[in-house]
């Protein structure tokens, strides 16, 4: 066993665990070492101890406490990513490189500066990643990513009217595919089921467990029925509604009824 911590180093991304020797508090805030170097990061989950299978190694202690100089310090680096966005910019538009600048990540020992960016196709930054080293002086890296990570980097709001869920609690992007909108009787156009980032809306994968286990208790498209206003065949079903809509056989009418007061007609066996 091992008696870890769960550390996050931006919000909504993944959890990574170090070995802990002292107690911490959730929102504390540490200093670790990474493979990128020293970094700073937030307690998200509090001392607990961790079974073989559950450790990525190798696995690191946790140095210290943040301290006043270290916030201070990390305040600073912020204010230092904002003016690296802007001169990478220029350095983008003046070597007319075809790529959109996204975000910029100084390592909290600043031995490092990473650029994130948007483009369609491979681009040739040799040229600007000169450039870049010449006004920093440090390594710089430059690192592609695709729309989805753009959108949890730079966050909004969703057609919901909710903070992008990438941004909010969703550590790692999972496969979402047509298959689970129409599973949750959604429209299938486009617009309506792509988020901002221009693909399919990421509440259709984790949403799509519930509405399996829920759909179990309704019938199928076709069942033949009994309601209050007679027999009939469903026609569609409705989960957030909680109601079925029925093709009534004595008036060929569709009319919606909540699931409580439709009941399977079952068929005799031969």
């Amino acid at each position: 066993m091992y008696h870890v911590i769960g550390i996050r180093f931006k919000k909504a991304c993944k959890i990574y665990y170090f070995e802990a020797e002292d107690i911490y508090k959730k929102g504390e805030k540490v200093i670790v070492e990474t493979s990128r170097g020293q970094e700073i990061g937030e307690v998200v989950m509090e001392n607990r101890d961790a079974e073989e299978k559950e450790i990525v190694h190798p696995l690191k202690k946790v140095q210290r406490r943040a301290n006043q100089e270290d916030l201070k310090h990390q305040e600073e680096n912020q204010k230092l990513e904002e003016q690296a966005f802007n001169k990478c910019l220029e350095r983008i538009y003046a070597h007319k490189l075809d790529m959109k600048l996204v975000g910029v990540e100084y390592t909290f020992d600043r031995s490092k500066i990473i650029f994130y960016f948007t483009a369609e196709g491979r681009v040739d930054f040799r040229e600007l990643v000169k450039d870049l080293a010449a006004i920093f002086k440090t390594r710089i890296e430059l690192r592609q990513i695709g729309v989805r990570d753009e959108a949890k980097i730079i966050g909004g709001m969703g057609p919901c009217g909710r903070t992008f869920c990438c941004a909010t609690f969703i550590e790692e992007f999972e496969s979402v595919s047509i298959r689970m909108a129409k599973s949750q009787n959604l429209s299938l156009n486009p617009t309506k089921i792509s988020g901002v980032c221009g693909r399919l809306m990421c509440c259709l994968k984790f949403e799509m467990d519930t509405y399996e286990e829920v759909s179990e208790a309704y019938p199928d498209t076709g069942d033949h029925v009994i309601t209050p206003d007679g027999e009939g065949n469903v026609v569609s079903v409705n989960i957030v509604k909680n109601a079925v809509q029925v093709e009534l056989k004595d008036s060929t009418r569709i009319k919606e009824f909540p699931l409580e007061e439709v009941d399977p007609i079952m068929k005799e066996e031969e």
